[in-house]
């Protein structure tokens, strides 16, 4: 492998074939449907005086508004979601395009509109009541969404009323949704001054973070001391920003009916508390693994005890092994081709039309993220592409989440909400796929340990650093309903739960007391604890891909049955179509099993 990614150049994503652009005639038309849809959807309700407080229509009316409701919000939100993530691809990767944030904040009204008119119908249809069953019972489009109506008449429970949520849904624009902007605006547009190689460099916060993977320890030291100076800038207004974020969801949450801030998580991903806890228990049953794991890479870095957080990303074994974007095209399509030439296929239709925005560069957001495009019917990618075997993997991981959408086209919108605990299945699969043949290629042991290690860094993260996450945002939750948080707070908080997850596997002297500060996920007011569905995801596909090894290429066509019919069924019933209890801890410690013996061959090597 080379070790220049310069070799050829990374890819910045195409969606002409969405709009021609931001001004074009086909974009304002677009707009302009959305408007018109949402005023008949709106029209259609008041005709037939769709509202909490209305009383229940006999089992024929209430069936013809059930299925035409279905077929006009279906319509409007796929040209709603389309015209939004092509305003987003823009937003995303350069944060000073002004007429991409103006739409996109004009966009926001609109969705404001499509929220209170499916809060208004989710009222409406909690006073159905035993006509529901019956009508789903018979043919239309009410029979083919069952799952979501009776998913929405169970969560109608959980309602203020019409006007309190509509003015809810109009405040978080200037509230909630106004603070994540302004967090995600100040951690795109931070800009670090870096020395390296004799040379001050001005760097975006992503490549910064990004030298954490460098094969040089004084790099990794330095980067992460000018990271935290950095954060230490700009901390204010993120601590306001995320006081308001989590005080306006305490809020709401009292409001609703909700027990604590956890309830509507829980009901967003589809599980129950003991299937939670049961997986909580097994992760936590695994920290020690975990902590061998960490010191013995402390000690073959030269550290004595516990290890620096500088270096938890730090290369072991063949550091210097580098992919070109060509090559990890490539790899990737090759070795998807070993499950299924679908998806080896559907990769190479992302590579060969630029679905991919690869580049770190200043004003585009940091991380990795891939987001559907219905209007015709593809994924968009973002990573922030080094060549490190780890941005391999995020590479396969993204397109993970792409051929899940794959997987679904056909459907309509409403049949596609997927529960997060869901939604990083064929992300996390494959993954595992890209890893397992990187694993297989090794020819020396010290490449093996590389590979291993890459692997192992994204575990740890998501088993052990998730769960310092959670511990977190649980206590950030339970403080903020009774006074607001200093960024102090904030920062005591997420050493502390650093140190009970950890605990000796890491130095406690050189943690990360600002992970709070750029993590995006704090502030999602509408996606409280956007942690454990990672973990979830990991061993929940981990133990498909168990599975997948014992079958093999008869798998394949149960396991895209279940990725089409995510946003059809809850968690549970899902898992059990291949013999999976979710609520046992059996299954959760079957999978970190597997993970352990990764570990185990690490310390040998």
């Amino acid at each position: 492998m080379n070790t220049d990614t310069g070799s050829d150049a990374l890819p910045h994503w195409d969606l002409s074939n969405v709009f021609p652009h931001l001004e074009s005639e086909e974009f304002g038309q677009a707009v302009t449907e959305v408007k018109w849809r949402l005023d008949d959807l709106e029209a259609f309700f008041n005709r037939h005086q769709i509202a909490r407080t209305s009383a229940a229509s006999s089992g024929a009316d209430a069936k013809s508004i059930i299925d035409g409701y279905l077929d006009r919000m279906n319509v409007l939100l796929r040209v709603f979601q389309t015209v939004r993530a092509f305003v987003v691809s823009f937003v995303t990767t350069d944060s000073y395009h002004t007429t991409a944030r103006r739409l996109l904040s004009e966009l926001e009204l609109q969705g404001v509109r499509v929220q209170q008119l499916g809060t208004r119908f989710q009222g409406w249809l909690g006073h159905v009541g035993a006509a529901l069953p019956v009508i789903l019972e018979q043919p239309g489009p009410a029979r083919d969404h069952a799952f979501h109506l009776r998913e929405e008449a169970e969560q109608s429970r959980y309602l203020m009323s019409d006007a309190e949520e509509s003015l809810a849904a109009e405040l978080a624009l200037s509230g909630e949704n106004a603070w994540n902007k302004l967090q995600g605006t100040i951690c795109s547009q931070l800009v670090v001054d870096f020395e390296r190689d004799g040379k001050v460099e001005k760097m975006p916060m992503p490549a910064l973070q990004n030298l954490g993977h460098d094969s040089d320890p004084d790099v990794r030291r330095r980067a992460y001391q000018a990271e935290l100076a950095a954060w230490e800038t700009v901390k204010e207004p993120l601590a306001a920003a995320l006081n308001g974020v989590k005080g306006a969801v305490n809020v709401l949450d009292r409001r609703r009916g909700r027990s604590d801030a956890l309830h509507s998580s829980i009901d967003q991903a589809r599980i129950d508390r003991a299937t939670l806890e049961a997986m909580l228990g097994a992760m936590q049953d695994s920290f020690p693994v975990f902590r061998r794991y960490l010191r013995s890479k402390a000690k073959r870095l030269g550290h004595a005890g516990g290890l620096p957080w500088w270096d938890i990303f730090a290369p072991v074994g063949k550091s210097e092994r580098r992919y070109t974007w060509s090559e990890t095209v490539e790899f990737i399509v090759s070795n998807f081709r070993t499950f299924s030439d679908r998806l080896a296929d559907f990769a190479r239709r992302a590579f060969d039309h630029n679905w991919i925005d690869a580049e770190p560069r200043d004003g585009k957001r940091g991380g990795g993220f891939c987001m559907s495009v219905p209007g015709v019917d593809e994924s968009r990618i973002l990573v922030n592409f080094d060549g490190s075997p780890d941005q391999v993997g995020t590479v396969a991981h993204e397109l993970g989440h792409a051929f899940h959408n794959e997987c679904q086209v056909g459907k309509t919108e409403l049949q596609t909400v997927t529960p997060m605990t869901l939604a990083e299945t064929a992300s996390i699969f494959c993954q595992t796929i890209v890893t397992d043949a990187m694993l297989a290629q090794a020819s020396q042991p010290a490449e093996e340990l590389a590979i291993l290690e890459t692997f192992l860094v994204d575990s740890t993260q998501i088993i052990v650093d998730i769960t310092s996450r959670y511990l977190f945002e649980r206590e950030v939750f339970e403080r903020r309903a009774s006074a607001e948080l200093s960024a102090e707070d904030f920062c005591e908080i997420m050493l502390r739960c650093q140190k009970a997850t950890y605990g000796d596997g890491l130095d406690e002297r050189h943690l990360h007391p600002y992970m709070w500060a750029w993590k995006p996920h704090y502030y999602r007011g509408s996606l409280s604890f956007y942690n454990y569905p990672y973990a979830f995801g990991l061993l929940f596909a981990t133990g498909l891909y168990a599975i997948y090894t014992e079958r093999g290429r008869a798998f394949v066509p149960a396991y895209e049955e279940l990725l089409a019919s995510t946003g059809q069924g809850t968690v549970a019933d899902q898992a059990r179509r291949f013999g999976i209890d979710i609520r046992a801890k059996e299954f959760w410690q079957h999978s970190l099993g597997v993970i352990e013996h990764r570990i185990d061959r690490y310390i040998d090597l």
